[in-house]
């Protein structure tokens, strides 16, 4: 079988095998290890930036909480304010 420019998908050993492993499939016990422990670290790292993430995320929300809590308690302090200024009408000068 060939790839996309006619290429074979397997390079050949030099003894005219998949690269010299003796069962034919390329790889040994040691290369999956190799291979299953780089994807044991992958997943760590992935796991670890996702409670990260998920922490942050969490962060975020509640500081966007506190600004809308703090910014209602500013509007409502303004209109009050200004609520107390038009009932007592324009004041003298001194």
């Amino acid at each position: 079988m060939s790839g996309p420019n006619g290429d074979p998908h397997v390079a050949l050993g030099p003894a005219g095998r998949d690269g010299g492993d003796e069962d034919g499939d390329g790889f040994g016990e040691e290369e999956y290890a190799a291979i299953n422990s780089m994807l044991d670290q992958i997943s760590s790292c992935l796991d670890h930036l996702e409670e990260k993430n998920d922490h942050l995320h969490a962060c975020l929300k509640e500081l966007l909480e506190s600004n809308r809590q703090t910014r209602l308690e500013f509007q409502q302090q303004s209109e009050q304010h200004s609520m107390g200024a038009d009932m007592q009408g324009p004041q003298p000068p001194v």
